[in-house]
């Protein structure tokens, strides 16, 4: 019996080295990273109730490298979307360059919103850490201001396949919760389920889910 492997005219492995070159992705890792952190916030902030279209979280890698190409332009990375059911909520997400965050940037930043933006939240998107005085600086805003690492939203925790969906209680939820485990709302804590859904959602430790 004659053995199976890939000699002869070498069309079966020219076939195979197409296939798998195909898997491999040939842009930055840049973008990449951009990508997935845009589209895990865009699923974040609908799941917070947000308006934001599909089109724009089911948008493609090689589309978004299409519009915003291989070294995104942070401030076109900019996002600003309102609660649909609540037009007076608004967010904007910011996202930062790979330097460390400093006063300066901050103010900056605030300095550009307060001239054009009326907003209710703002989430910023850092790749290095914040200094002292930049943390400080974040009482300029009159609103919630919120801070992810890039690398903490490259996967959207909400699908890891070991974690249970969940979803913030109403009020009327939270209430028959309480009554029927026989707790008072401040030992509600221990039924939230960790720091990094309480961050994805923009929970409070009195919001049980």
């Amino acid at each position: 019996m004659e053995g199976i492997g890939l000699e002869g005219d070498g069309s079966n492995g020219e076939a195979l080295g197409k296939c798998l070159s195909g898997l491999v992705d040939d842009g930055s890792t840049e973008s990449h990273r951009y990508y997935l952190s845009r589209r895990t916030v865009l699923e974040m902030l609908r799941d917070r109730g947000y308006a934001v279209p599909n089109t724009e979280i089911d948008l493609s890698l090689h589309e978004f490298r299409a519009i915003h190409g291989q070294s995104p332009d942070f401030d076109r990375l900019k996002l600003s979307v309102t609660h649909k059911t609540d037009s007076s909520k608004r967010t904007l997400v910011v996202f930062y360059g790979p330097g460390v965050v400093k006063v300066s940037g901050i103010r900056l930043i605030a300095g550009l919103i307060t001239s054009k933006e009326t907003l209710t939240g703002l989430i910023l998107i850092v790749q290095n850490h914040i200094t002292n005085q930049a943390l400080k600086a974040l009482d300029l805003f009159s609103f919630k201001v919120e801070i992810f690492q890039i690398t903490d939203l490259l996967v959207n925790i909400t699908k890891h396949v070991l974690k249970p969906q969940h979803r913030v209680l109403t009020e009327h939820e939270k209430q028959r919760l309480l009554q029927k485990y026989s707790i008072e709302e401040k030992q509600a804590a221990i039924l939230t389920v960790g720091r990094a859904l309480v961050e994805y959602y923009s929970c409070e430790h009195q919001n049980p889910y």
